[in-house]
């Protein structure tokens, strides 16, 4: 791991600063020991018994250096380190600082009292990471975990939050450790990754945990996967140059780094042929550049002198960047913060430090101080170790890029601080992301395609909720977004549309004058009565005449002005209606069309009791009278108006929009309120029609000079015809539909009467006025042996 080396050159450059201060720890000067413990457990024990034994034979609970000046240790990369020498410090209440990342089995105060920790907090990155899936739709995730409290820690807050925020985990795998050694289980590991449905793969641990995890991926690449990882995992330090390519397109979240002027300085300043007693720096000089800086290496012959003009820019970025990495950063953190406390125990005693006795009588001062700074932000803190008050987090968010034959680089592509509300603290620029070479584009990462609108999300059987099928919202209802769980049904005066994705706002309709049906009715009725006035208007002019005479012209008056009426009264059916139109066409409709039927019973009566009053002596001539017809009228009509007024008066017609009838409109129409109450009034008209049917129908035989009962029987006939038609296809219509046929009858049962009754008269008027004579109609009736009477 020499990329690591940067750490101790990060520790170097803060006690050089600390050194040149002269504010802090003045006239002190900080010197330091380093020991090298190979990322071994065991060597870290080795190193702390060293450093307490001194540099002769070590001898376990014996300190043998007198000179010995050292008050605390900052080191353990990993908490697998740092416990093992933890362990024998705390004997000694020595103080240590570990730089790496954080781990919270090392805050547990009960068993490592006297650990603390440089590194910033994780407690929100799971939701940094879920917004981040959020953002780009990715669903359906893999998870790669480190085998430890860290792992399982984070699975737990990250599953949470997923869950709330509707992301499953596709595939859960734990890294063991020793995965280099069990091949088969390595490649078992990686095989599963790889065929997993997944596109995403977060991967979550430290270097140290994972350290066997990146070569595995170096040796079989995870080809057609994104890989999500956090800077505190540096695949780098076990990679080369040319295996990088594995990695292109890995998105990394870091924490920001605070700004650490000077060290690119530092770095360009440090030269081994200036420090010559620094053994590590020859070292890493001799590896980074392939050169030897002795004069001479016996049998290898492939290293060469190191030219004097190198610096350690000119090292490969893979092995030491310029930048001070996350790690680095909290190397020079952890050396501020056992300053400070030094200088804080300088600002409170008056002796010199160097007056301070044993190393455990420091060491032991230094913990009060040490919980009383903040390792972040390496500032005095008044609540003296109370974390109950973290520092808002933030995190880079950091996309590899791997050009061959050019540098590798970390690009900053958007930042997040999670813990805004509402996702305002996420931002990344996606045009500035390099995807991996298998993605053309940004990756998808779903179990299941996304539910269009029109279509809602239905739950698979024993699956998780990322998977599911779309099924299409039932008639009536909607779903106006991706991804709908549920389909809403649209309000009363909506319909949804064809693909079903939103809700258009109903038309308003009735039978209107403008539209073709309702100017065709309309047109049809204005016709009809103005033809039935034409007629009147002949039969007035032709009173006198015989034939208009013989059928009693008072009632064919009434009978014609009924019938115009009939025509007019259809009108109140057209046009938008109203309060006052529902209230008054029904009934309108009622009593003009009973006066018409009466008018026609009357006729018929009188037909039959024509030729019943010739006989001598007979009664009957005094129900000729026009007294008796128009008094018969009379009646029938008072009678469908106290129906009228039952019906006007219990539950009377209404105004109503009819939401249901036809899709995609209102229909505005009248509710005829009481359904009884309108057939009664219907039957009360069909009775009368019927009784002038039947005795028309028994005087049909009769005499043809003054008889008109097959006429009123054709009519009657027809207009019972019309009105049986009408009840069943009225009832089997709906909407303005409805209302047509209601016109519609009206109109052809007036028009059937107006024509079966008056069209054979109008003819003899008009065409045949040599037929409507006296002489010929007595010349008729001698022939027929009759004796004639003409009822005026």
């Amino acid at each position: 791991m020499i990329k690591h080396y940067q750490h101790f050159l990060a520790f170097q450059f803060a006690v050089d600063e600390i050194n040149k201060d002269p504010y802090l720890l003045p006239n002190i000067t900080l010197g330091y020991q380093l020991l090298n413990n190979f990322h071994e457990s065991i060597l870290a024990v080795e190193s702390s018994l060293i450093w307490l034994s001194g540099k002769g034979r070590t001898i376990p609970n014996y300190s043998c250096d007198r000179q010995q000046k050292s008050v605390a240790v900052i080191g353990g990369l990993a908490a697998s380190l740092s416990i093992p020498l933890a362990k024998v410090l705390e004997l000694y209440k020595i103080p240590q600082i570990s730089y790496g990342p954080f781990d919270p089995i090392l805050s547990d105060k009960v068993k490592l009292p006297y650990v603390y920790q440089s590194a910033n907090r994780d407690t929100t990155l799971h939701v940094a990471i879920v917004q981040l899936m959020l953002h780009f739709g990715w669903t359906w995730v893999g998870l790669i975990l480190s085998d430890d409290i860290r792992g399982e820690n984070f699975f737990r807050d990250v599953k949470e939050e997923m869950v709330k925020n509707g992301v499953c985990v596709a595939i859960k795998e734990i890294v063991p450790q020793n995965l280099l050694y069990k091949f088969d289980k390595e490649t078992k590991l990686l095989y599963r990754i790889l065929v997993s449905s997944s596109k995403v793969i977060f991967i979550y641990g430290d270097t140290n945990s994972l350290r066997e995890l990146f070569p595995a991926i170096n040796h079989f690449p995870l080809y057609g996967k994104l890989l999500v990882t956090t800077s505190s995992c540096d695949f780098g330090v076990h990679s080369s140059t040319e295996t990088n390519e594995n990695f292109h397109g890995m998105i990394i979240f870091s924490h920001v780094k605070p700004e650490v002027p000077g060290f690119t300085d530092f770095l360009n300043s440090v030269n081994p042929i200036k420090n010559p007693e620094d053994i590590f720096l020859k070292t890493f000089w001799e590896t980074a550049f392939g050169c030897t800086l002795s004069e001479k290496r016996p049998g290898d012959m492939k290293f060469y002198a190191c030219p004097k003009y190198y610096s350690l820019s000119d090292v490969n970025p893979d092995i030491l960047d310029m930048v001070m990495s996350e790690l680095s950063v909290n190397v020079y953190s952890a050396v501020y913060v056992v300053a400070r406390a030094l200088h804080e125990i300088l600002q409170t005693q008056s002796k010199e430090i160097s007056e301070f006795g044993a190393i455990p009588e420091i060491s032991w001062k230094l913990h009060h101080f040490l919980k009383c700074i903040n390792p972040v932000s390496n500032i005095s803190d008044e609540t003296c170790g109370d974390r109950s008050r973290m520092p808002i987090e933030t995190y880079d968010i950091l996309n590899f890029n791997y050009v061959p034959g050019r540098m590798d680089t970390l690009v900053k592509v958007g930042k997040v601080t999670p813990e805004l509300p509402n996702g305002q603290g996420f931002r990344i620029n996606e045009e500035d992301i390099e995807w991996p070479e298998d993605f053309a584009q940004t990756p998808s990462s779903i179990c299941s395609v996304s539910c269009v609108p029109g279509f809602r999300k239905t739950a698979r059987e024993n699956e998780p909720i990322c998977c599911f099928d779309c099924t299409p919202c039932p008639d009536g209802k909607i779903s106006n977004h991706t991804d709908a769980e549920v389909c809403l049904k649209c309000s009363e005066d909506q319909f949804p549309s064809r693909e079903r994705d939103r809700c258009l706002s109903k038309n308003v309709i009735f039978l209107a004058f403008e539209e073709p049906l309702g100017m065709t009715l309309t047109c049809t009725a204005i016709c009809f009565s103005f033809l039935t006035a034409l007629v009147l208007g002949v039969f007035v002019k032709h009173r006198d005449t015989p034939i208009v005479k013989a059928n009693n012209r008072g009632l064919s008056y009434t009978l014609l002005i009924s019938l115009t009426l009939c025509f007019l009264c259809s009108l109140l059916f057209i046009g938008r209606p109203t309060t006052a139109t529902c209230l008054l066409r029904q009934t309108t409709f009622a009593i003009v069309f009973t006066c018409a039927i009466a008018s026609i019973l009357a006729k018929t009566i009188t037909v039959v009791l024509a030729f019943k009053a010739t006989k001598p002596g007979s009664n009957l001539r005094r129900y000729l009278s026009s007294t008796a017809s128009f008094s018969l009228i009379l009646t029938c009509i008072l009678l469908q108006m106290c129906l009228c007024g039952i019906w006007l008066g219990t539950y009377p017609p209404f105004l109503e929009m009819d939401m249901h009838s036809e899709l995609g409109h209102i229909v505005i129409q009248c509710n005829e309120g009481s359904i009884l109450a309108f057939y009664c009034v219907l039957g009360y008209m069909g009775f009368l029609a019927l009784g002038s049917f039947t005795t028309a129908f028994l005087a049909r035989n009769l005499p043809d000079i003054f008889n008109e009962a097959k006429y009123l029987t054709f009519s009657m006939l027809v207009f019972c015809s019309v009105w049986i038609s009408f009840l069943p296809t009225y009832q089997s219509t709906k909407g303005k539909a409805m209302v047509a046929v209601e016109v519609f009858s009206i109109l052809t049962s007036s028009a059937g009467i107006l024509t079966c009754i008056f069209a054979p008269k109008c003819y003899v008027i008009l065409l045949r006025a040599d037929r409507n004579t006296l002489e010929i109609l007595k010349s008729k009736a001698n022939s027929g042996g009759l004796r004639c009477s003409q009822p005026t």
